[in-house]
């Protein structure tokens, strides 16, 4: 037995031992969350807990609808703002722009990745908020809300939408962009109409993960949002001035309140978590079957 196979089959079993512990990790972070969370399913029951708008710890109430619709609504906000622009950069980095350009451009996009959320959150406070109080007079409308919050989330979720939808376009065969060619199609009607399409799983694949991560999005969504435990309405006749409502995600509820938090309270912060969590394990395991499907498809 030489050494070479030794050491390659030494990798293979430490290759092996971190992917387990990967798993292990996660199974045991969702153990632990749902343990925690079971004395508020006992008491207060999955229905009221997941069905409930009304969220009073004081009162002993604990329905987390609020904040569940809460973040839902800021992620479409994000969804609606950012895949256009996402999906405009990828389109530019991998078909239009020459090299000197894409050389900028994506490192800019990348560096985007690389911020603390915190740093989005001052951004938000400093910026978004006092301009949508300025531009959009509206009565009730304090700047902190869905709005402020979804234009955060577009720009932080940017850079994983970009990524991901570039390397789906440049993934498709140059074969389908020549062909295109042949037919006398402009480049412009070859990336609408061939393109696009050929790339779609992919695509939708990116827009899916930049959802987990606007639905994990816990610090920015703090400073900006309002955190007021309230069901989103619109605040006049115009049902898009839902956005402009302070409202609470999630992932805001568990932080702001997990410090003080105690018995059931403290369960039912756990439990939120466990919701989190589903929603989180659903989003990524769609995206992933899109990728399974645009590389074996």
């Amino acid at each position: 037995m030489n050494k070479a196979y030794i050491a390659d089959r030494a990798v293979r079993v430490i290759l092996l031992f971190a992917a387990l512990l990967s798993i292990i990790i996660v199974f045991m972070i969702g153990l632990f969350i749902f343990k925690e969370s079971l004395p508020a399913f006992r008491e207060v029951g999955a229905t009221s807990l997941i069905l409930g708008s009304t969220w009073r710890p004081s009162q002993e109430q604990y329905g987390i609808l609020t904040m569940i619709v809460g973040s839902l609504l800021v992620t479409v906000g994000a969804i609606v703002l950012g895949v256009p622009l996402a999906l405009g950069a990828a389109i530019l980095l991998a078909e239009i722009a020459p090299g000197r350009v894409r050389g900028i451009i994506r490192p800019a996009v990348e560096l985007l990745a690389g911020i603390p959320s915190v740093v989005y959150g001052l951004f938000g406070m400093v910026v978004l908020v006092p301009f949508i109080r300025a531009v959009i007079p509206v009565k009730g409308n304090f700047g902190f809300g869905l709005l402020s919050a979804s234009m955060v989330l577009a720009i932080m979720i940017l850079p994983t939408i970009t990524n991901i939808a570039e390397d789906a376009i440049r993934a498709v065969p140059k074969e389908y962009k020549e062909g295109s060619f042949a037919l006398g199609s402009t480049h412009l009607q070859t990336i609408v109409y061939t393109i696009l399409p050929a790339a779609r799983s992919g695509i939708v694949a990116a827009i899916i993960l930049g959802i987990g991560r606007a639905i994990g999005e816990t610090m920015a969504m703090i400073m900006v949002i309002g955190n007021a435990v309230e069901f989103p309405l619109p605040l006049n006749a115009n049902p898009l001035t839902l956005f402009l409502r302070s409202a609470r995600t999630l992932t805001g509820n568990i932080a702001v309140e997990i410090n003080y938090a105690t018995g059931i309270h403290a369960s039912a912060l756990f439990a939120t978590g466990v919701v989190l969590f589903i929603l989180i394990i659903i989003v990524n395991s769609t995206a992933r079957i899109l990728v399974r499907g645009e590389h074996y498809g």
